[in-house]
């Protein structure tokens, strides 16, 4: 059996509240307590929109095998597995502990037996002809409930469903991934879509969230709208038009010095193209004028790439008088980590200017200066998780396993806003965290941070907050590589590639 290659997901966003698996628990209980839908109602409803969503998806579908865990995720499992053979259609139901089915799941599984399904075991289905039949797995194992490692039988069924080279379903999660976190710890089943019921969940969007859960699709089960007045999300999702919205319009009578002056300070020898994709993308932006401080064995280059951009000597006496005049700073991209970048580093932070600080600024932060450094409050500290396992003295599997709890640490410890970088980047500023749900592998290159930083640098010197910048920044930067790739592909995409799309999308109307 080959191993199955998932294709990027296209998520479907209906809904940008992202919550906890507890709070959609206590969604759960608003619903069946205070409105008085019985809990059975909704599994059904859940069981059908998986089953609606299947034969949207895949029309073609004929034979099913539906794995069933002993809880309520087991339970819309069951579901599906008995509208399908109400509807004459074959499937196979595997489940892993009858004996433990209790409460609604248990009338679901009534529900599937009085359509005339038959469970079988894993072993035996696989000793079946039927598997050699079956067209789509439904993974109905584990729900939201599900934390730390994986038991008999779940691992080995989840390594199954993977092996199996078949599309694959799954109900509200898929089992193995952490719904707060996004984290896998060990093994979780690789859907190729996930239907997710009443609260969207932060872990389908962020860490190893993206690559398990394949299309996301939301659906409400009909609830009242009213059950989630107080329930305070632990995320927002970005949305484009929105955080575009907060960019002010151009005056008419406008000149350079009306949209900002960006300082970006970087470029140690051998990293030169860091800050000069970076003043491009700031400039490209719309800052009005942007200052790059570097070796001066760089400048030339410079020149003859983008001749709009201003850079000098970072150890000449104009340094002091361009910082003085800049609105806003950039820096860290090739900054590099000896005496020289380090020395520009303690400058840019005596300026008391807001900042962004990318790659080696917070290298050097986190390696020399010391642990109680405060920045500006208007600044943006943008570390993927290395960086940030750094900062925080802890081990890269420590930031991945707690994405949300790392970047909320870094915005508590240096008390400005944080852009967490990865898959599913994540924000927290005074608005609470927000998560970006764009982006695909190909920006797995060289020079993707750079050219984000540039952007968000380019707009917070025209009047953005860090924390609107950051927003509308890495939306702006990431929906440029969905744009290029679904137009090219995604190997070869490269940063610079993302500079023109970014201007694209920052003009357009809403």
């Amino acid at each position: 059996m080959a191993f199955r290659q998932s294709s990027l997901p296209q998520i479907t966003i209906p809904a940008n509240n992202l919550y906890s698996a507890e709070k959609v628990r206590e969604l759960d209980h608003r619903a069946i307590q205070g409105q008085g839908i019985p809990g059975i109602s909704l599994m059904k409803r859940a069981g059908q929109a998986l089953f609606d969503q299947i034969f949207s998806d895949w029309p073609e579908t004929g034979h099913l095998t539906v794995f069933c865990g002993h809880g309520n995720n087991g339970g819309d499992g069951y579901v599906v597995a008995a509208l399908a053979a109400r509807e004459k259609m074959p499937v196979m139901l595997v489940e892993t502990s009858p004996e433990k089915v209790q409460g609604d799941a248990e009338r679901a599984r009534n529900f599937a037996l009085s359509m005339g399904v038959e469970p079988v075991t894993a072993r035996e289905w696989l000793k079946s002809p039927v598997f050699a039949e079956t067209s789509l797995i439904v993974d109905a194992l584990l729900g939201t409930g599900f934390s730390g490692t994986l038991r008999k039988p779940f691992a080995s069924l989840i390594c199954l469903i993977n092996q199996s080279g078949l599309p694959v379903v799954a109900a509200d999660i898929p089992s193995g991934l952490h719904a707060d976190t996004g984290y896998v710890e060990g093994e979780a089943v690789r859907a190729d879509s996930t239907v997710t019921f009443i609260g969207n969940k932060v872990g389908l969007y962020t860490g190893q969230g993206r690559a398990c859960s394949g299309n996301i699709y939301f659906d409400d089960l009909d609830v009242p709208a009213d059950i989630y007045a107080g329930i305070e999300p632990l995320a927002s999702m970005l949305d484009l038009e929105t955080e575009r919205a907060n960019l002010p319009p151009r005056a008419t009578d406008a000149h350079k010095g009306s949209n900002g002056h960006l300082l970006i300070i970087g470029g140690e020898y051998g990293f030169a193209g860091a800050p000069l994709m970076a003043a491009e993308a700031a400039a490209r932006m719309g800052a009005g004028l942007v200052s790059v401080a570097t070796r001066p064995e760089h400048i030339a280059a410079f020149v003859s790439r983008r001749p709009e951009v201003m850079a000098f000597d970072a150890q000449s006496a104009l340094f002091k008088r361009v910082l003085d005049k800049a609105g806003v700073l950039v820096v860290g991209p090739g900054l590099g980590t000896s005496a020289w970048g380090e020395r520009l580093l303690q400058q840019a932070l005596a300026s008391g200017k807001p900042m962004v600080l990318d790659a080696d600024a917070l290298n050097l932060i986190a390696e020399y200066t010391p642990r109680n450094v405060r920045l500006n409050k208007k600044s943006v500290v943008t570390p993927h998780p290395g960086e940030a396992g750094r900062l925080l003295n802890k081990t890269l599997v420590q930031i991945n396993r707690d994405r949300m709890g790392s970047v909320s640490a870094l915005a508590k410890r240096y008390r400005t806003t944080v852009l967490l970088k990865g898959s599913g980047t994540l924000i927290k500023g005074e608005a609470g965290v927000s998560l970006c749900p764009f982006g695909n592998p190909g920006m797995a290159s060289g020079g993707m941070g750079d050219v984000l930083s540039g952007i968000i640098g380019g707009l917070m010197a025209q009047g953005l907050s860090a924390e609107q910048a950051s927003r509308l920044g890495v939306c702006l930067h990431a929906k440029s590589a969905d744009f290029l790739a679904e137009l090219e592909g995604q190997r070869g995409l490269l940063a610079t590639d993302l500079i023109d799309q970014a201007r694209i999308l920052l003009n357009q109307a809403g």
